[in-house]
């Protein structure tokens, strides 16, 4: 890789978890997302911690190149779009839904490029006023998009390709990997309801759920998928994650050299 000083900067707002047998609360990413968008976007990143609405991010992100909406364990509440309460055992992070639904409008707007992945594909939804389904499995005709459960699931049961999604002709995903159709890995109870709006459809599962969007009005890269690209990229059978990574990577690059 390349000299640290020479190398687009990237935020990636945290998730706010307590650590299991403790009473420590982290701001935290998972090490595949970090690690991939070094690797495959060419990028540096940094850790933004989520502190809601204590703080105003808009001076912050002019030092950005990109910001990377990561998977995270709790999912959006949904006072956010209008949806009815959760369950109380649900988990939550308002800290980081406060964070990153204040970051995403302000990063289309200033044309900061954006990468959502799994529950980033959510907030990018609902920050422009789209909404969510609380369980896909629990919609007839959809199928269960969560991941296997069990003690003896591997890391690769739960990464595996397990469904089809299609891509939109002639779309932003169709003209990288040149294909109409490709298989992906799914971990994930929730799912795209209203789409937001200026936001397009970029990919469809084989159950029609939203799989993957781009931001119609972004004047540089803005995109998102309900699949995890941070699982082998390297993979050919990735190559659409792989690819997409490396699009983020040449748009922020191409705002690094205006700023």
């Amino acid at each position: 890789m390349e000299n640290s000083t020479n190398l687009p900067l990237i935020g990636v707002p945290t998730s706010i978890m307590q650590i299991p047998g403790t009473n420590f609360i982290a701001h935290t990413n998972g090490q595949r997302y970090i690690t991939s968008v070094n690797k495959f976007s060419k990028c540096i990143s940094v850790q933004i911690p989520s502190l809601g609405k204590e703080y105003d991010y808009s001076d912050l992100l002019k030092k950005f190149d990109g910001i990377l909406l990561t998977g995270g364990r709790a999912n959006i509440e949904p006072h956010n779009y209008g949806g009815p309460p959760f369950p109380p055992d649900e988990p939550i992070d308002p800290e980081r839904d406060a964070t990153v639904l204040q970051l995403i409008p302000t990063c289309i707007d200033a044309g900061i490029p954006l990468l959502g992945i799994c529950r980033g594909l959510q907030e990018i939804n609902v920050a422009m006023g789209g909404s969510l389904h609380y369980r896909i499995n629990q919609i007839p005709g959809k199928n269960d998009h969560r991941m296997p459960r069990g003690d003896d699931v591997t890391e690769e049961d739960i990464f595996a390709l397990r469904h089809s999604v299609i891509l939109t002709p002639g779309g932003l995903f169709q003209k990288m990997v040149g294909k109409d159709k490709i298989l992906v890995n799914t971990l994930h109870g929730q799912g795209i309801d209203r789409l937001g709006e200026g936001l397009v459809v970029e990919a469809i599962s084989d159950d029609n759920v939203i799989e993957g969007i781009s931001v119609s009005a972004h004047s540089n890269f803005a995109a998102a998928v309900q699949w995890h690209t941070e699982f082998h990229p390297e993979r050919e059978e990735h190559a659409l994650s792989r690819k997409l990574y490396e699009a983020f990577g040449r748009a922020a690059r191409k705002r690094m050299q205006s700023r």
